[in-house]
């Protein structure tokens, strides 16, 4: 018995050094350029080398609003989409413990007892009516020893897949924290925009009061009463609709929440909102690897060529190793000194003649490789064109609201001029209508301005990397 024990620790030793026929991982050569695009829509990346790189930066770093810190708390503690993307990892890491788990031998241990009356007719004088056996077996059921690494490769696909997953869950946190602030600073934005509709209906209330008076003395036509009368429907018109898009806002930012965000911690407008961290992209775009997305594709392209080491294995025989020990004995204190023992081993070897769902699969997995690089050079690409559309516009957005702030100072003084040539009898209030809406839009178009700004320092924060942890 000794020498079969000896035999199994032996195939034990094989299984942990068995071969593997995977073939060797290489990292595929990323399909982008090595350097950000340059041109006059960028920045000279070279000019900002003093700020920190996103990963380098912590969340509690980057968003310096106090407010908005509670809530994107509160959004990585309740928002469902989170948890179902870290349950999903201890899904894959449950996954991966039973795939581990074939490499080693399950034994089973089963007991038995009984007791059986005798005839007197078929004992002897003085002996026991009564007879107690007890047994205990002891074995290996059904045990496949990885000479091929079948297992192996199984247990590393499994692996993959689990890391995969992680790196898919930092890749919903990322999002997670980027669609929050994003929704905030909505808020904050639509929040400004109705106080703007709100105070031109007040002017334009004033307005349409002045020219009812003058009209109602004779002074002022029917037609300027009613071109009096349009901007200020107009502008009730906007207070409503503003009205609506907060109240959606902010109904969106409480989903991702995954509660309702109490009114103290909401930005009053843009002004109130600290901005952003400045961030530096860093001078080569191998940055991007570090991404979650990317990490997770490459963990399921490591994944594809461990299936492919499975797959190649299933031509290659299968040995099976099925042990029992068993004992037994008539009295329990004697089970183990005085009782009689067996021991059964019976191995299995399942040699692959011609299999068409072998060949199938070997090629399927041959595809799945091809597929899943298609995949993480894709995953790549449209990395380097988030961070460039980003790049893009904060190469050129301050120009545009330095623009637009000279805008809305040039309509203000129009619309001032021009009620004060209609008030002096030189102009028709048309010219004052018309600066009132060409002021309205400037207004409206500088605050949608202000938000892209800092909506696209959180979004280039993101798509670099930054704020998985």
């Amino acid at each position: 018995m000794n020498r079969r024990l000896l035999f199994l620790l032996a195939g034990i030793g094989l299984i942990l050094g068995g071969c593997s026929l995977a073939p060797k991982y290489t990292q595929p050569q990323t399909p982008i350029p090595a350097q950000w695009p340059q041109g006059a829509a960028y920045k000279d990346t070279r000019a900002v080398t003093g700020a920190p790189t996103a990963p380098e930066l912590s969340r509690q770093e980057f968003f310096a609003d106090k407010q908005l810190q509670k809530i994107i708390e509160m959004a990585l503690s309740n928002n469902r989409d989170l948890r179902l993307a870290a349950l999903n990892v201890e899904r894959a890491r449950a996954l991966y413990g039973v795939q581990r788990a074939e490499l080693f031998p399950a034994v089973n241990v089963a007991g038995a007892g009984g007791k059986q009356r005798l005839s007197a007719d078929l004992i002897s004088p003085g002996d026991p009516r009564t007879r107690e056996q007890y047994s205990i077996d002891l074995g290996i059921a059904s045990w496949e020893i990885d000479f091929f690494g079948r297992i192996r490769s199984l247990k590393d696909q499994a692996l993959q897949e689990y890391l995969a997953t992680d790196e898919a869950r930092r890749s919903a946190q990322i999002a997670l924290v980027s669609e929050v602030a994003r929704a905030y600073l909505t808020l904050a934005a639509d929040r400004e925009n109705f106080k703007l509709a709100r105070s031109t209906l007040e002017t334009q209330q004033a307005a349409y009061d002045l020219v009812k008076r003058q009209y109602d003395v004779g002074v002022a036509t029917e037609l300027d009463l009613r071109r009096a009368q349009t901007p200020v429907d107009s502008a009730r018109g906007d207070v409503a609709r503003y009205t609506q898009m907060v109240a959606q806002v902010q109904n969106a930012l409480n989903l991702l929440a995954g509660s309702s965000v109490p009114e103290d911690l909401l930005p009053e407008d843009l002004s109130s909102v600290t901005p952003p961290k400045e961030i530096f992209t860093g001078l080569s775009s191998e940055a991007l690897l570090r991404r979650p997305d990317i990490v997770a594709a490459e963990h399921r392209l490591k994944g594809a060529y461990a299936f492919i080491g499975a797959a190649r294995a299933a031509f290659f025989p299968r040995i099976s190793l099925t042990t029992s020990i068993g004992t037994a004995s008539d009295e329990l204190s004697g089970l183990f000194s005085s009782g009689s023992g067996t021991w059964n081993f019976a191995p299995q070897i399942v040699m692959p003649i011609f299999d068409a769902r072998t060949w199938a699969a070997y090629r399927v997995s041959k595809a799945d490789r091809k597929i899943v690089l298609t995949q993480y050079e894709k995953a790549i690409q449209t990395a380097f064109r988030e961070v460039a559309d980003a790049l893009a516009v904060q190469g050129t957005i301050d120009q545009q609201v330095s623009a637009q702030r000279s805008l809305v100072n040039a309509v203000e003084e129009t619309y001032r001029l021009s009620t004060k040539r209609y008030t002096n009898g030189i102009d028709s209030y048309l010219s004052v209508l018309d600066a009132q809406r060409s002021l309205f839009a400037a207004q409206q178009g500088l605050i949608s301005l202000r938000l892209v700004r800092l909506a696209n320092q959180v979004r280039l924060y993101a798509v670099l990397g930054g704020g998985g942890e």
